[in-house]
């Protein structure tokens, strides 16, 4: 009974570290305009990935030169695939 508390407590800690981390790495992320994107195309640091909905990706006439097409729903499945030494720029819109 001793081990089933333990085991539930740590749990309990690891999803309260997790809850009050996510506004922390939320915050991190930099929204940017057009103007600036337009500004890093072509910098062999920038990595563009295109995470829109495929329907909304498929439909659309506005595809960004250079930028990888990537699955949102997958993203457990590639996003380590990216170096991590890069600038990567999702374009979601």
């Amino acid at each position: 009974m001793r081990l089933v508390a333990v085991f539930m407590a740590i749990i309990i800690a690891f999803a309260a570290v997790s809850f009050l981390a996510a506004p922390a790495i939320a915050q991190e992320v930099k929204r940017m305009s057009i103007e600036e994107l337009k500004g890093m195309l072509g910098n062999p640091e920038v990595m563009v990935i295109d995470v829109r909905a495929a329907g909304d990706w498929d439909s659309s006439n506005v595809k960004i030169k250079g930028a990888v097409r990537e699955d949102p729903q997958k993203a457990s499945s590639w996003m380590s695939t990216y170096p991590k030494d890069k600038i990567l720029v999702f374009y979601c819109a």
